[in-house]
């Protein structure tokens, strides 16, 4: 079972963390919320890094395992941000930011890597990056409208990548 949801859990924790920011951005769900998904998240991919290391060592994959790092990083900043507000604007916008645009090059690359899912993964790193780039225009001055169609196309184009990931684990890591 593990296995199994290590390789397909992805493909909704994805869409859910967008769909979350989302909601965040609407005043929907309080801060508390964002900041125990963010330690979940934290603790959700150090124990996949962990777990998958060994399999992540070489091509295509080890791009996913630096991305995975990172990732952590960012995520951890986010934690930060919210625990020290002197600090919660700049860190929030560059974690945001950040899932927004490495998993967006990670998407690239594999397209690159990977002939059978070179569209998906061309597409949902574009619209990833392109989600990035309309977000972070939007910020100065803040257009809400526009802020939530760049998480928008963020979720979208992970969604794309990581489905096709799932669809076709069994691709060269090139």
């Amino acid at each position: 079972m593990f296995p199994r949801l290590r390789a397909q859990g992805p493909t909704v924790l994805i869409p859910l963390a967008w769909l979350l920011v989302g909601l965040a951005h609407l005043d929907v769900v309080t801060d508390r919320t964002v900041l125990i998904f963010h330690v979940v998240a934290a603790v959700l991919i150090a124990a996949f890094a962990v777990l998958s290391w060994d399999e992540m060592v070489t091509g295509v994959l080890r791009i996913w395992r630096d991305i995975l790092l990172v990732g952590l990083l960012l995520t951890v900043g986010g934690i930060v941000g919210f625990l020290y507000s002197p600090l919660r604007v700049p860190f929030l916008t560059t974690t945001l930011l950040g899932w927004m645009a490495v998993p967006g090059v990670g998407l690239y690359y594999t397209g690159k890597h990977v002939p059978a899912g070179q569209r998906a993964y061309t597409a949902g790193a574009v619209l990833s990056v392109l989600g990035a780039a309309v977000y972070a225009g939007a910020l100065f001055p803040p257009a809400e409208t526009t802020l939530l169609a760049g998480i928008g196309l963020a979720l979208v184009g992970q969604t794309v990548g990581i489905v096709q990931a799932v669809r076709q684990p069994d691709e060269p890591s090139g």
